[in-house]
């Protein structure tokens, strides 16, 4: 080939590796790491009127806007959306749909959606998650825009948006829910929100209706090992081959959302669900999660050493067996169901919860929860059909 090939392919690589190294010094800077993870200022669709939800789909009068006001003092927008059937029960559109609240609150259950990052509450996505809700599943709906996101005050933090997850459940009960009634779901970095929610009511004592964690991650340092960009291109696998250079970025994250150490605190029924076409976070995630709840049920586990290839015949012997002991006992405890077409669900029951994992083979990351098998197995699971 000719030489001025080779100085252009060089030249090439060398400004893409600067690129990179650019990137990732750029991901230890705490304010370039909020912006990349909560991307809090593409507000889609821009220049919404939270006023009119009329305008992006739904029913006239049947979504509230309103305010939640959180312990630090921000005000967050948020839509209630009132149930179907509530709403077909009313003699004529109301005029003030927002003194209907307490009674949908009390003769219908509640689901409080945290959505993933990005754009707002009016995010056309994130509509069809509510029409989807308030019809399918004939629930109610509160859906709040965390800190920092559409027309909420702040800036977004790990510790903010539980606060403000806190505030949207103390809103749902000062108006007349019960916490029996209210499903927390959680959509992408919603469902590190919900997480972070339930283990804190569940330290309390407060046991709601259940949890669901729509397309979740582990955690965020994981989601960084994971990540491939437009799905193709490994984020952190450069830095894989410099030893210490991937522990730099992680030891810097400042929003850390560990989702696997928190989920052993969360009591009562979780449903996981992740699309095996999520080309934004794998449904590894999801796996490491269900097997987080189901890992104080199984026989210890004996890790294999770096050495494997020095161990003797007796010491591979106990490890193997070890190894099978696990898997049977998994195979006892966890019922698994494959659906043509659609996908395969996990399950198992403890004295303390319910734990189902849907792993589908369609519904990409953003369209899962609209998926109408997953909308079937959140209703038989929680009991919102037949109301």
């Amino acid at each position: 080939m000719p030489r001025g090939f080779f100085s252009i392919a060089r030249t090439v690589l060398t400004v893409l590796g600067v690129l990179y190294g650019a990137a990732i010094v750029l991901l230890t800077i705490p304010y370039v790491q909020t912006h990349l993870l909560f991307v809090h200022a593409v507000r889609i669709p821009w220049s919404s009127n939270y006023d009119m939800p009329e305008r992006y789909g739904l029913a006239p009068n049947k979504t509230i806007n309103l305010r939640v006001n959180t312990a630090d003092n921000e005000s967050l927008g948020a839509w209630f959306v009132l149930s179907d059937p509530f709403y077909h029960s009313l003699p004529a559109i109301p005029s003030q749909p927002a003194d209907h609240i307490p009674t949908a609150l009390k003769t219908h259950p509640t689901i409080l959606f945290f959505h993933g990052n990005a754009g707002t509450r009016a995010f056309h996505a994130r509509i069809q998650h509510y029409t989807a809700f308030s019809s399918r599943l004939s629930a109610n709906v509160l859906a709040v825009d965390y800190r920092g996101f559409g027309d909420s005050t702040g800036t977004p933090t790990e510790a903010g948006l539980a606060r403000d997850a806190r505030a949207a459940w103390n809103w749902l009960i000062a108006n007349g829910a019960t916490a029996n009634q209210i499903l927390i779901v959680g959509h992408s970095l919603g469902t590190g929100v919900s997480v972070l929610l339930s283990a804190e009511l569940s330290d309390e004592g407060i046991a709601p209706r259940g949890v669901v964690l729509l397309s979740p991650f582990s955690s965020v340092s994981k989601v960084l090992e994971t990540y491939n960009i437009l799905g193709v291109v490994p984020l952190m696998r450069p830095l894989a081959m410099i030893p210490w250079a991937a522990n730099i970025v992680k030891r810097a994250l400042i929003h850390k959302f560990e989702t696997d150490i928190l989920v052993p605190r969360i009591k009562g029924p979780v449903l996981i669900a992740h699309a095996e076409n999520d080309w934004d976070i794998p449904y590894s995630h999801s796996e490491a999660l269900f097997n987080m709840f189901l890992e104080p049920l199984l026989p210890p586990s004996t890790p294999l050493p770096s050495n494997a290839v020095s161990l003797t015949e007796e010491e591979w012997a106990t490890f193997t067996a070890q190894a099978a002991k696990r898997k049977e006992a998994r195979a006892e405890i966890v019922t698994t169901v494959a659906l043509h077409n659609f996908g395969t669900v996990h399950e198992f029951t403890e004295p303390e919860r319910k734990v189902i994992f849907v792993q589908t083979l369609a519904g990409g990351h953003d369209y899962l929860g609209v998926q109408e098998g997953v909308q079937d197995v959140i209703g038989r699971t929680f009991g919102l059909f037949g109301r």
